[in-house]
């Protein structure tokens, strides 16, 4: 193993087979390690003669950081906390849970912790301001075209891509993409997504219906109806806004899927306790968690290097199946809109 000094705890981990944070606890004396695990790595470390160098911190924590203005997402935010604390646990080692958008608060968890998982919209300065302390940092969440940080992300364009492509083997032609507020780049990614698949279809169409707290979704359909325009089936951009449309359509007389077809997107707990219970598009959250965990840990052990690029790691939705979508059943003889040309294609949407 060589001379004292360079016995290090990385050297201890691969020894006992742990993560150098679960080492790091151990021989500091804190929580989270059995006393089991405690004295086998106090053995193993006396064993190949480690000392702590002087001056070595004592903090190994992880900061998990989330966004805490963001209502829409929060339900996915408590799935990812899930993932992330089961993964520490199995690795044994703490983490510290905040909830903020505070840019100074930030730079004061940088500073104190050995990384940095940043969870939603935090802007700029925030950012900024915990990059400086020059800590790891894996976000979850949008950033910058080419922008060198490391990301763990969804995948809202394949997953818009997947949604048109089912609804279209169903036997359904013309669509609606049921957007909500506007302003969320994830349901931008979907429509996308779902925008390229119809493109390839001549007999698709596919609307936008666009519509906030003052404009509900049951004025901009009446509108879309209005202009001889009647989807059998509506991809919408969140499982919240699905829960809307199930209601205003069965309010309206409409069956389920008899008549037309609701597909959501995130299954959350509300898509199970609907009648029909939702088919839908799953996030990964908890997987999620976890593996922006484990990437962090590697760029603490393994710093990125100047010149080195920055990771987008993406987790694989998928299609989950269930009671609210069914075959195309009427063929909506009032919508003859031919989709064309990128003009023509935009002359259908609802704003």
């Amino acid at each position: 193993m060589g001379s004292r000094g360079r016995v290090t705890l990385q050297t201890i981990a691969r020894e006992v087979g742990l993560s150098k944070y679960a080492v790091s606890r151990s021989l500091a004396g804190k929580s989270g390690v059995s006393e089991e695990t405690r004295a086998l790595i106090r053995a193993t470390a006396e064993r190949l003669g480690y000392t702590r160098p002087v001056g070595q911190s004592q903090t190994n924590d992880i900061a998990v950081v989330f966004h805490d203005l963001d209502a829409v997402n929060s339900e996915l935010y408590m799935q990812i906390q899930n993932g992330v604390q089961r993964e520490a646990h199995r690795l044994g080692m703490a983490l510290r849970i905040r909830w903020t958008h505070s840019a100074d608060q930030l730079e004061e968890l940088g500073r104190s912790c050995a990384g940095l998982l940043l969870v939603g919209p935090h802007d700029r300065e925030a950012i900024m301001a915990a990059t400086a302390t020059g800590v790891p940092i894996v976000r979850f969440g949008w950033v910058d075209p080419l922008e060198q940080a490391d990301q763990v992300t969804g995948t809202d364009h394949e997953a818009g891509q997947a949604v048109l492509q089912y609804l279209i083997e169903l036997g359904h032609r013309s669509i609606a993409y049921v957007n909500g507020t506007p302003g969320f780049r994830g349901r931008r990614e979907r429509f996308y997504g779902a925008r390229e698949i119809a493109e390839r279809h001549e007999d698709v169409s596919l609307h936008v219906l666009r519509f906030d707290e003052q404009i509900g979704f049951g004025e901009v359909f009446r509108d879309l109806k209005a202009k001889g325009i009647h989807p059998t089936a509506f991809f919408c951009a969140h499982d919240g806004l699905a829960l809307t449309v199930v209601s205003e359509l069965l309010g309206q007389g409409y069956r389920i899927p008899d008549d037309v077809s609701v597909v959501g997107f995130g299954d959350f707990s509300p898509a199970t306790q609907i009648s029909p219970p939702l088919t839908t598009v799953k996030m990964e959250g908890q997987e999620g968690g976890a593996v922006g965990l484990r990437l962090l840990l590697e760029r603490i052990e393994n710093p990125r290097l100047p010149g080195m690029p920055a990771r987008r790691v993406m987790i694989a939705s998928r299609i989950v199946v269930r009671r609210s979508a069914g075959p195309c059943k009427v063929v909506a003889a009032a919508d003859h809109a031919r989709p064309g040309s990128e003009t023509d294609q935009h002359s259908a949407l609802v704003t």
